[in-house]
């Protein structure tokens, strides 16, 4: 008759070593979970008291002082990062029992737009996958949606040129944003790059992979979907088509990643806008680092563009962003999109604000929000 052979003696002394420190970690963890409960019931007489007053659930700049305020007071050893991702979940998960709140972006499962939507909001949401940036556009305005998530430029490609054009006849306006880091990879069924003919993605990350592709697969086509996701799913459909997308977008349709962050910039990040109806979240307050964006067009005739510019310089207000788009009205007048550093509520910025108006023909405030700061 065998017998299990002993355990190593090293093998024991660790063990012997590790059990305390488990049953403290078993222990912390009941008590955290009886915490977040009792969190979660304020939560819920919280959720009780803005059903009465009529006030939003979702308020992105407490949730922000929030996280702040314990990334400040954290001793460690938990890094900033982790202190924010750890609170947004569960922030998320307790406005989850106040009211849920549908979130539209482009999908399908596993695109970056998703991705973006889940680090801002954090993953107890309502998931409004749409087809198209418009489609976005329409589940927002139309309630379907409180919020929607849309990019808005790339550090590579730079604006996303559809985006701009929604933001100026929508009745949405941005109050918050998301940098995101995006790291393309190229997927197919089989684990090879042998045999690829077609590649399928959202024209942009063709574009911010374009050197890799003409290097790896030049006689590939290049057909571009309505998002990445799209892609790594058509990828699904045929051997000798690839996607170009995440890596979760890998795992949701069951594809082997044959190459790993193909992005021709190594630093390549997206900058997303989240929008809604005023009516959903009004004007949010100053956060002591805002970003305040508009569109402007300004008379056709000569030195206007400067004029527009003289009151920023006056009152000391800076200027991030400065992006043209045809007015496509055939008279080759042009849209410009601009940001600038602080609040409509500060008063160098109020003063330049109602000065800049002076100079246009058109002017629509778009937007303000506390500045994402990657980390």
């Amino acid at each position: 008759m065998s017998t299990a052979p002993d355990t190593p003696p090293g093998v024991a002394a660790s063990n012997a070593a590790l059990a305390p420190l488990r049953q403290q970690i078993d222990a912390l963890d009941q008590e955290l979970l009886s915490m977040l409960n009792r969190r979660a019931l304020l939560a819920e007489q919280v959720g009780e008291i803005k059903k009465k007053e009529g006030s939003p659930f979702f308020r992105p700049d407490r949730v922000a002082q929030l996280i702040t305020s314990l990334q400040q007071k954290n001793p460690g050893p938990l890094r900033a990062e982790h202190v924010a991702a750890v609170w947004r979940e569960v922030v998320s998960a307790c406005l989850a029992l106040e009211s849920p709140i549908r979130i539209a972006y482009l999908g399908p499962a596993g695109t970056f737009s998703e991705q973006a939507a889940v680090q801002y909001f954090g993953s107890s949401i309502g998931r409004v996958p749409c087809a198209s940036f418009d489609e976005v556009f329409r589940a927002t305005s139309s309630g379907m949606a409180e919020f929607g998530v849309v990019p808005v430029e790339n550090s590579t490609e730079g604006v996303v040129a559809r985006t701009l054009d929604l933001l100026l006849t929508s009745p949405l306006h941005i109050v918050g944003e998301v940098s995101l880091m995006v790291r393309h990879n190229l997927l197919r069924l089989s684990n090879s790059l042998d045999g690829i003919e077609v590649v399928c993605a959202h024209p942009q990350a063709l574009a911010q992979c374009h050197q890799w592709l003409s290097t790896h697969l030049p006689h590939a086509e290049r057909r571009a979907v309505s998002s990445n996701a799209e892609g790594a799913r058509l990828a699904t459909e045929n051997p000798a088509w690839a996607g170009i997308a995440s890596l979760k977008a890998g795992t949701e349709f069951g594809l082997h990643s044959v190459a790993h962050g193909i992005q021709d910039v190594a630093v390549n990040r997206t900058r997303f806008a989240v929008v809604c109806l005023p009516a959903v979240l009004d004007l949010p307050p100053p956060s002591g680092d805002d970003r305040v964006s508009l569109v402007v067009s300004v008379p056709n005739r000569s030195g206007a563009l400067h004029d527009l510019l003289v009151p920023l310089k006056k009152h000391g207000v800076s200027m991030t962003r400065f992006e043209s788009r045809p007015a496509k009205s055939g008279q080759w007048d042009y849209y410009f999109y601009i940001d600038l550093q602080g609040h409509p509520q500060e008063p160098h910025v109020a003063a330049a604000l109602a000065e800049l108006e002076q100079y246009c023909a058109f002017c629509k405030i778009l937007g303000t929000h506390a500045i994402s700061r990657d980390v």
